[in-house]
């Protein structure tokens, strides 16, 4: 457990893992927590996974961990770490993970809740039917060896070229949807095996569509700016890259294993096998990364555009006078080369976020002109019985945690524990006694992801907030999920 680890608080949302904790930490760890959160941290591995990873070849400032940490593979989830390529810094998988880009999409509607909660069932209903979701789900949008190639080199811009959505979504995506540097050739048989009919397929686990209330406004000049008020309805997208990106995981972490040896890199925990970025290995890793990080954009956008379907089709009213409009993507497991001011110079650092979201700032050249004077949109889901945040990045972020602050409220208990925890009751019931329908392939599925496995995203997204890392925008709550 965590429990023995030092923790030096900076302030009310600021503890520091000292250098002195473990020899070979290269730089601290800082962790964003508050005094009531802190207990609930220290009952696993996740501390001494931010110390481990601050073993990394050009790590740089800090190892760092948002307060919805928790143990994961090598990184905890909830953890950020940026490297030096040009100083040996590394890059490792477990510093993604294995659902790489597993991300989040807004969608604003024109619809409140009193138009749609007379049918929401059959609303519901009819999203589930649409939508696959579950493990080994296949979806409608079956491709060729080619054509597969070709959407992991494009992302979502192949989606829209093929006719799911438009321009202006890239617009409106991380990224613009696309990693440059995504080489098909990097990626095995077996993954493009696994990933020839997952495209537009949600998934298992903590992925979901939610249909969501707005229930707060907590910036009226910026939710206004993202047309967003009290009642209105909106749609929330989770998911990643499915099989495909998962598979890239697995095939790279025997490499990188061997470069541990090759490039004389040590650290404390072999799940952290990584490889320098100029190292042939991480080449190898980064170029397949893209592909599946490119792959999971172009997912969400085909299931943004299956979403917008089953409304279109449900409530007879036209796209436009729906007013479905995406409001922002992001990604939550990646690593990306971004520009950075440290000690006075600019460097290129390359990013891991494990669990985390990009935060920008106001003008910040990589957010679309819509976004240059409000600061980068930033989703973060909680559990299927609380709430959901709209934030925008601030320049704090961008000093302090290379632009980035928490992905989501993080699990409180494991899958096992939680499926424990709902033995003899029916979540489902009870979450629908609180006006929230849900539909999934099955019970247990929806015991796992219980609003009790995970913690307060309400507590959650106050320390972010209280840290300035993300201004709040607006709360919203869940009214309709279907999971796999």
């Amino acid at each position: 457990m965590s429990g023995q680890i030092p923790l030096i608080k900076l302030d009310d949302q600021r503890w520091e893992i000292p250098v002195s904790y473990k020899k070979g930490m290269r730089v601290p760890g800082l962790v964003f927590a508050d005094e009531k959160s802190l207990p609930k941290i220290r009952t696993d591995q996740s501390l001494e996974q931010v110390a481990n990873v601050a073993f990394l070849p050009g790590i740089v400032k800090h190892s760092l961990a948002m307060p919805d940490i928790h143990w994961g593979y090598g990184f905890p989830i909830g953890g950020v770490a940026a490297t030096d390529p040009e100083q040996g810094g590394v890059i490792s998988p477990g510093g993604v993970g294995y659902d790489i880009n597993c991300g989040v999409r807004l969608l604003r509607t024109n619809l409140t809740e009193a138009d749609v909660r007379p049918r929401l069932r059959e609303l519901v209903g009819a999203l589930f039917s649409k939508i696959p979701c579950g493990v080994g789900q296949s979806g409608e949008i079956n491709l060729g060896k080619k054509e597969i190639r070709q959407m992991v080199r494009e992302g979502s811009g192949w989606a829209v070229r093929h006719g799911y959505g438009s321009a202006e979504d890239l617009s409106c995506t991380e990224a613009g949807g696309c990693l440059d540097g995504a080489d098909p050739d990097a990626v095995s048989e077996r993954a493009y095996q696994r990933g020839m009919d997952q495209l537009g397929t949600l998934g298992s686990g903590n992925h979901f569509l939610e249909v969501q209330v707005v229930d707060q406004i907590l910036d009226a000049a910026l939710a206004s700016k993202f047309g967003l008020e009290t009642g209105q309805v909106t749609v929330m997208i989770h998911s990643g890259s499915r099989g495909f990106g998962y598979q890239i995981c697995e095939d790279s972490l025997d490499a990188t294993r061997h470069a541990l040896t090759k490039y004389k890199i040590t650290v404390p925990d072999i799940q952290l096998a990584c490889a320098p970025v100029h190292s042939p290995e991480g080449k190898q890793y980064l170029a397949a990364m893209r592909c599946a990080a490119n792959f999971a954009w172009a997912n969400r956008q085909c299931l943004m555009v299956l979403t917008k379907q089953v409304f279109e089709h449900f409530f007879q009213r036209s796209p436009t006078d729906l007013g479905m409009d995406l409001i922002y993507d992001v990604a939550h497991n990646i690593a990306k080369f971004e520009q950075f001011t440290i000690n006075g110079k600019t460097k290129v650092l390359c990013v891991h976020r494990k669990g985390a979201t990009r935060a920008f700032a106001p003008g910040n050249s990589e957010l679309p002109e819509q976004y240059q004077d409000t600061g980068q949109p930033v989703i973060i889901p909680g559990d299927m019985g609380r709430n959901s945040y709209l934030l925008v990045g601030t320049q704090q972020a961008m000093e302090e945690t290379f632009g980035t602050c928490c992905h989501g409220a993080g699990r409180a208990m494991s899958r096992t524990a939680a499926l424990k925890a709902a033995h003899g009751s029916s979540i489902r019931k009870e979450l629908e006694a609180r006006g929230i329908i849900v539909m999934a392939r099955g019970e247990k599925g929806i015991a796992e992801e219980q609003p009790a496995a995970y913690k307060d995203v309400n507590q959650v997204v106050d320390v972010v907030s209280r840290a300035g890392l993300a201004k709040k925008v607006v709360r919203m709550r869940p009214i309709g999920v279907i999971k796999g």
